[in-house]
């Protein structure tokens, strides 16, 4: 791929709160964050743990 035709992206990870999810995502895509995936966090499967990216 040439260089010109790159994409480059910036990453984030953010905590979930079960009881707001839908209020803790919208407030990270209205500044352009798109989710890639949502996994449990290290403290179990009590916690869950967003990954999004946006172009850089």
């Amino acid at each position: 791929m040439t260089e010109p035709a790159r994409r480059r992206w910036e990453y984030a990870t953010i905590p979930l709160l079960i009881h707001n999810t839908k209020a803790i995502l919208d407030s990270w895509g209205v500044d352009g964050w798109e989710l890639v995936t949502v996994l449990p966090g290290p403290g179990g499967s009590d916690q869950l743990v967003a990954y999004l990216k946006r172009p850089a």
